[in-house]
């Protein structure tokens, strides 16, 4: 088995909604803004080669919506999914499972493009995972989350008789990894937790958006159900900080992994690298 960086650009979100109930003059240390108080943000997506088999973890924002919607999340860099796989060596028609955290449009855009008046798969020969619970939740949006889940990202994968669902009560189908699910940012949000290696590598998505989301009361005000995403972290965090797990960022705009480890003051940052350093 084999692991790839994918890079699929950066966008900026305000801070403050970032951080939820923690002050600017805390976070801004760690994530700085610019002068209309946003921060950077990566769209690191991840690639497992396995054999014949080629899962890709998430697939950025895409580039299929209207000028004014991009005008809020100033994206930059690599903002293409498929350049993306083609700077790693790959085509968008060497992904055979193309896995889904959760559907809110920045892990879910790029799976879907435009081609007139119609909406494709981007990926023709993949599979789409995600699951029941978080399917529904999506496509029956509360007001709170309606602008994150877009009918245009979600619906073509259920309409090209591409899409398939993970049963969460029994062992993941695609035997890469296992699945840790989370409910506290939205309902049945999926990490995969990869063995890779006699090391375990979770690709945390939106449970840690950064280093700078570690302390538990670190909570972005995205987020439908902080308390349960409280007691998500200490779980997670506990585990990972006891086993030395490798955490994989996703929206992390410097660091792409990390270590954490227990101090005094509750679960703490331990070292940063890049997942090359250890492939």
């Amino acid at each position: 088995m084999k692991l790839h960086v994918i890079n699929a650009g950066f966008f900026k979100l305000d801070g403050g909604a970032m951080f939820g109930v923690v002050p600017k003059s805390i976070w801004k240390k760690s994530n700085p803004p610019d002068e209309n108080n946003l921060c950077e943000w990566a769209m690191r997506c991840l690639l497992i080669e396995n054999g014949k088999r080629l899962i890709l973890i998430d697939n950025g924002i895409g580039d299929k919506q209207e000028e004014k919607f991009f005008s809020y999340y100033y994206l930059h860099g690599e903002t293409s999914i498929v350049n993306a796989l083609n700077t790693a060596g790959f085509s968008a028609s060497d992904v055979t499972d193309m896995f889904l955290t959760h559907l809110h449009f920045d892990h879910c855009g790029g799976g879907v493009i435009r081609r007139g008046e119609k909406f494709d798969l981007t990926f023709t020969r993949a599979q789409y995972w995600s699951n029941q619970d978080h399917w529904t939740w999506a496509t029956h949006p509360n007001a709170r989350e309606k602008a994150s889940f877009i009918p245009d990202n979600i619906l073509p994968m259920k309409e090209s008789g591409n899409l398939n669902f993970i049963d969460l009560n029994k062992p993941s189908p695609l035997s890469e990894f296992e699945i840790f699910t989370a409910s506290g940012h939205t309902d049945k949000m999926m990490i995969p937790i990869i063995r890779y290696n006699e090391k375990t590598i979770c690709f945390v998505a939106d449970l840690l958006p950064s280093v700078g989301h570690i302390p538990l009361p670190y909570i972005m005000g995205y987020d439908t159900r902080p308390l349960i995403t409280l007691e998500e972290k200490e779980r997670f965090l506990g585990e990972a900080a006891d086993k030395q797990h490798i955490l994989f960022f996703e929206h992390d705009p410097i660091n792409e992994c990390c270590t954490v480890k227990r101090t005094e003051k509750g679960i703490r940052l331990d070292q940063t690298f890049k997942l090359s350093d250890i492939l």
